[in-house]
């Protein structure tokens, strides 16, 4: 068998691994490893798995175990830092992460693609609008509000959503939309007040047939989140708020925030889904600058297959309007909000803002420079706990 995956080929009846056409130098063990974990493209591997596969179940010493790791991922030319082609899955094991064909044939898609399915359906919002949203995983349900920019298809083999979809889909059943104008929803904008995005919301949690559940938001996803809770308290049994603000950029520090806005507006006109434009690079910059040059290929795929330049630039404009100020202090539910040091889309001040207005709240702040969390940075997995952690509490709470 003959797989292909990045830029590597593992040919198992010669027992060879060749990255660029080149044959790389493997011990037994080391190729073992990397055979595993392509046979299992995009499934976890854990470490029970690998000592049962490369040592037949012997005991073996976790730093022989790290060094054969070490030398699989520099064999395809993966690091510990980057984790590209390998990852490792913090406590579970690892995971490969990108497309690999057996033979010509597609054995998975990229960035973890299990045999596990979502499924796709449709809600109609009070103005007529489709929204599509999707249904995956196992166990209680939760509830992600939609954010800029989605696709139900795409999130679904994203090195940077899908490991968000995964982890929750290991204990919850997690239900998703694209927002209007973006992803698999209607294209024609009718509306993008905020009105129109809690009526999308809450015609999805309908659809869905959610009656009281967790509701998570990240970024333009949380103020839409705040109105919804407030107006359906009986709905909601926690808030989680990652990334968020009350008050759209255009409306804070008098005037400021707001021309920094237009000048954004400006170069997604020019800059849309290229890769080398001046566009690229503030967004870049701004959104996650820790983000590889895959993962950065990756988010401009997202933004052509997303939306249009036109229906991106209208909905920017309007999520930077966006202002709940005033309905903080009517949060009657369980609220954690999470925000990263060093955001430069919404700064730590905006989540400080949400947790010292929202009554009762839980705040936690992640050292990173991402507003878009990578998979393969620490921030992301302590991310991942508290929110799952809260979560299962309010769980608990409510029974």
């Amino acid at each position: 068998m003959r797989y292909r995956f990045s830029d590597c080929l593992l040919d198992t009846d010669r027992h060879l691994v060749f990255r660029n056409e080149v044959p790389v130098d493997t011990e037994p063990q080391v190729f073992d490893l990397i055979h595993l974990l392509v046979r299992n493209a995009g499934a976890l591997v854990t470490r029970d798995q690998i000592v049962e596969e490369v040592w037949k179940g012997r005991i073996v010493s976790e730093s022989a175990i790290g060094a054969r790791i070490n030398a699989a991922r520099k064999a395809v030319g993966d690091s510990g830092k980057k984790q590209a082609v390998i990852k490792t899955v913090t406590r579970r094991g690892l995971q490969l992460v990108v497309a690999v064909t057996a033979d010509g044939q597609e054995k998975t898609r990229a960035a973890g693609v299990s045999t596990v399915r979502q499924r796709i359906r449709f809600a109609r919002s009070v103005d007529g609008t489709n929204i599509a949203y999707a249904v995956s995983g196992n166990g209680p349900r939760v509830m992600r509000a939609g954010h800029f920019l989605t696709h139900l298809e795409m999130d679904w083999t994203s090195m940077i959503w899908r490991p968000y979809l995964d982890e929750l889909g290991h204990t919850h059943t997690l239900v998703r939309y694209d927002q209007r104008g973006t992803g698999l929803s209607d294209h024609t904008l009718l509306n993008t007040d905020l009105e129109s995005h809690v009526a999308d919301l809450e015609a999805v949690a309908d659809a869905a047939g959610l009656e009281r559940f967790p509701l998570f938001a990240l970024s333009q996803g949380v103020p839409i989140a705040i109105e919804f809770a407030v107006r359906n308290p009986q709905r909601v049994s926690c808030l989680v708020l990652y990334g968020g603000y009350a008050l759209g950029r255009s409306l804070r520090d008098g005037g400021q925030s707001s021309q920094a806005a237009d000048a954004m507006m400006t170069l997604m006109r020019e800059g849309w889904g290229k890769p080398q434009t001046a566009f690229m690079g503030a967004f870049t910059s701004l959104y996650c600058p820790g983000a590889s040059q895959l993962q950065l290929a990756n988010l401009v795929e997202m933004q052509l297959a997303s939306t249009s330049p036109e229906n991106a630039i209208r909905i920017r404009t309007a999520i930077d309007r966006f202002c709940v100020v005033d309905r903080l202090k009517d949060v009657q539910v369980p609220t954690l909000v999470i925000h990263s040091r060093n955001d430069s889309v919404h700064p730590l001040s905006e989540g400080q803002k949400l947790a010292s207005n929202i009554p009762n709240a839980d705040f936690v702040m992640l050292e990173s420079n991402n507003h878009i969390l990578l998979p393969d940075e620490p921030a992301w997995q302590e991310f991942m706990d508290e929110m799952m952690a809260f979560i299962d509490r309010a769980g608990l709470s409510t029974r």
